[in-house]
């Protein structure tokens, strides 16, 4: 929990020696700056993100879960003052939640930001035919928070990427990931057991049909921010 006694900057300072001593090594390759921080002059926070990059604490900066505007204002202050810029940016990204493509993804790709995203699978929802169901569908109510409220419209692309996973003889889990590494640099997956692997590895070998994207598109509507980039704009 965040101490109200102690500025943004200190706490950046403390989060970033106490990963170092955690993860046991000198040097963390990339930092994320988790989400905004409203509470906080972005001069301030990148100066103590610039000081970590100075000392060799980290080599690259990220930030995640903020808007364009942001993220552009940020890196345009950063390069004011000479600072280190941030690098890479993870937001939340699949194929029944494209909203990225109205803005960042072409900020990203004029200005060289790495673009990452998580939930590429949408909670699980894009590896599984409608219908399907496991226990983190089942229980875990935040994705639900961002996702129950358009799952009908989203089935269809659901279903959509079924097909497709048969016309290719892959999964479900490949197809979507193969369709999201059209768009960005590299996306977030997890992975609780071996076998979950399988799909991100088919992916990065799987070419789509120029078609075949076009189809698992064309459903696609303009969906509401969720989540965290709900709560403030």
């Amino acid at each position: 929990m965040i101490d109200p006694a102690v500025s943004g900057a200190e706490w950046i300072r403390t989060c970033i020696d106490n990963s170092l001593h955690r993860l046991g090594v000198d040097t963390i390759d990339l930092y994320y700056m988790h989400s905004w921080d409203y509470g906080t002059p972005i001069e301030e926070s990148f100066e103590a993100l610039n000081e970590a990059v100075i000392a060799g604490k980290v080599r690259a900066l990220g930030v995640s879960n903020c808007h364009p505007y942001q993220l552009a204002r940020a890196n345009d202050i950063a390069a004011a003052h000479g600072w280190a810029r941030f690098e890479a940016i993870q937001s939340h990204m699949n194929l029944i939640f494209r909203e990225d493509e109205r803005e960042l993804l072409q900020l990203c790709a004029e200005d060289g930001i790495s673009t990452m995203p998580y939930s590429a699978l949408a909670a699980g929802r894009l590896s599984r035919k409608p219908g399907e169901t496991s226990k983190r569908l089942e229980l875990d109510t935040f994705a639900k928070g961002k996702y129950d409220a358009t799952a009908e419209q989203d089935g269809v692309i659901i279903e959509r990427v079924a097909e497709m996973a048969e016309k290719y003889e892959t999964s479900m889990t490949a197809v979507a990931l193969a369709w999201l590494l059209t768009k960005v640099t590299s996306p977030v997956v997890g992975a609780t057991k071996p076998h979950h692997l399988e799909g991100p590895a088919a992916a990065a070998d799987l070419v789509l049909a120029a078609d075949d994207i076009a189809y698992l598109e064309e459903p696609y509507v303009p969906h509401a921010l969720v989540g965290v980039m709900a709560q403030r704009r």
